[in-house]
């Protein structure tokens, strides 16, 4: 009855072994009871752990990327979280993402990883992998996808770059103002006037013959 699925990347892979839960009806190919969990990472030590902490690395990965694609990178996961992550960036190299992972043992130092971009792609698409196959049953709480609020995005861009659009209108409004201003009016032709005094000439009489 032991289930096993595995999701891969390049530089990642993660398994899931459990076992079908039976009670809902579930087929012998769905994991709905969680046994145990494997994460490998290039070039990094092999985690595993319990149900919670894959619940947690999924709820603090992916909102960090969506974040990260929209161009407002921050630090997911709250102080007492066994998973969090965050943007680092070091001198001379381009940013980084560290992930700290807390043990529920006592007196247990958190482990902590760095990725590149190409890494944390890699991990993210097997969560997601994870995430949509209707063979895993688990029911994790995961935050909705949604767009980030506009107030969100316009806090992380400095204030003179946000306030160069609307000056930059409101100096070429100006400037086209006042040049309108200079250029004069042409004025509309004045139709002659007729003096009152001015009578009309007599037209001539034709000249009389002798009959």
């Amino acid at each position: 009855m032991k289930v096993s699925l595995r999701f891969e990347q390049t530089s990642c892979r993660l398994r899931l072994d459990g076992l079908p839960d039976l009670s809902a009806g579930q087929g012998p190919e769905v994991i709905g009871i969680l046994s145990g969990w494997q994460l490998a990472l290039a070039g990094h030590t092999e985690l595993e752990g319990k149900r919670e902490h894959l619940e947690a690395l999924l709820q603090v990965v992916l909102p960090y990327t969506r974040h990260l694609v929209s161009g407002v990178p921050r630090r997911f996961g709250a102080e007492g979280n066994p998973v969090q992550i965050e943007p680092v960036a070091e001198n001379g190299s381009p940013t980084r993402h560290r992930l700290r992972l807390f043990s529920s043992q006592p007196d247990t130092p958190p482990l902590e990883l760095r990725f590149d971009d190409a890494e944390l792609s890699d991990l993210v698409r097997c969560l997601d992998q994870l995430r949509l196959d209707p063979r895993v049953q688990l029911g994790f709480s995961l935050p909705p996808e949604r767009p980030l609020p506009r107030r969100e995005i316009l806090e992380r861009i400095p204030l003179r770059q946000r306030l160069f659009s609307p000056v930059a209108a409101a100096t070429a409004l100006a400037i086209t103002a006042s040049i309108g201003l200079m250029v004069p009016v042409p004025r509309r032709p004045t139709a002659p006037s007729i003096s009152p005094s001015a009578t009309p000439a007599a037209p001539l009489s034709p000249p009389l013959r002798n009959p």
